[in-house]
């Protein structure tokens, strides 16, 4: 008996000791991680200010110290820039330049990423940051639509007290007068008795609402197709991100978007003439 204590014991020192190793471990990535972001964002800087291209081979280096995870964000353009333009964005300055070289070629105010996090059910929920990193433009569009996420429809349900329904196609919600609404092709429609349709309105803030509801209409319908949210030129850099212009130049200065880099329509007007697709954008 005092011989399986023994080795009971044993087990369970070597239970711990396994554990605080395993801890150690992994507060040692973490670090490394932590660290790595530091030193992107302090090159950034450098870059920003500096302005030299011994800061961009610098970055270069680092990128191939960089953690998995971290290495996957940067990777998204293929190339740091060697003498052509490129495009930073400070997110506590809430400003963007377009370099080249020793020069400024364009600045302006911005609007980045609140910080907020929406609970979205069953453990999950939507951070709204803007991504530091590197990315590149990788399209650009004149009088941009919106598609607002399904985040948009439940944020805007929490805000106004209302239910939310998802209304797929094939299937009808029933209203009180005995008319439904409906799918037909590209419309969310009022259809009545009768077999008349109506296509309905929606827009930011006059989303559609059915029976104390706010309606998700279906990807692909004109309802759910926003104009003027975002501006008059939109810069794509992909995973829903852009630099866009907005309906509210007011925000522009501010940490009040849902990730996105706002600029006033001015503004973005001029960076759509400017920047080239494949431009780098850096994100800090």
């Amino acid at each position: 008996m005092g011989l399986l204590r023994f080795y009971r014991r044993g087990g369970r020192v070597a239970f711990w000791l396994s554990a605080l190793f395993l801890a150690s471990v992994a507060a040692s990535v973490l670090l490394a991680a932590e660290a790595a972001e530091a030193r992107l964002r302090r090159d950034v800087t450098r870059l920003v200010y500096n302005r030299s291209a011994e800061t961009v081979e610098s970055i270069e280096r680092e990128i191939d110290d960089t953690p998995d995870s971290l290495r996957r964000l940067l990777a998204a353009s293929p190339e740091l820039p060697r003498g052509r333009p490129y495009v930073v964005v400070s997110i506590e300055d809430h400003r963007l330049w377009y370099r080249q070289g020793d020069s400024v070629l364009f600045t302006a105010p911005v609007a980045t990423g609140s910080g907020k996090v929406l609970d979205q059910g069953r453990g999950g929920h939507w951070r709204f940051e803007t991504p530091r990193g590197r990315l590149i433009v990788q399209a650009k569009e004149t009088d941009p639509q919106w598609v607002p996420p399904d985040w948009h429809f439940v944020e805007q349900a929490r805000k106004r007290g209302l239910g939310l329904v998802r209304l797929e196609r094939g299937r009808s919600l029933p209203l009180g007068d005995g008319s439904v609404v409906t799918v037909a092709g590209n419309d969310v429609v009022r259809r009545s008795p009768d077999g008349r349709t109506v296509a309905l309105a929606a827009g930011e803030g006059r989303e559609l609402v059915v029976n104390g509801n706010i309606v998700i209409p279906p990807f692909g319908t004109s309802q759910r197709r926003y104009k003027g949210v975002l501006g008059t030129h939109r810069l794509m850099l992909g995973d829903g991100y852009a630099l866009h212009g907005t309906n509210k130049p007011e925000t522009v200065g501010r940490s009040v978007s849902h990730g996105c880099v706002r600029l006033r329509n001015e503004d973005v007007a001029r960076l759509y003439e400017l920047v080239p697709v494949g431009t780098p954008v850096y994100i800090y």
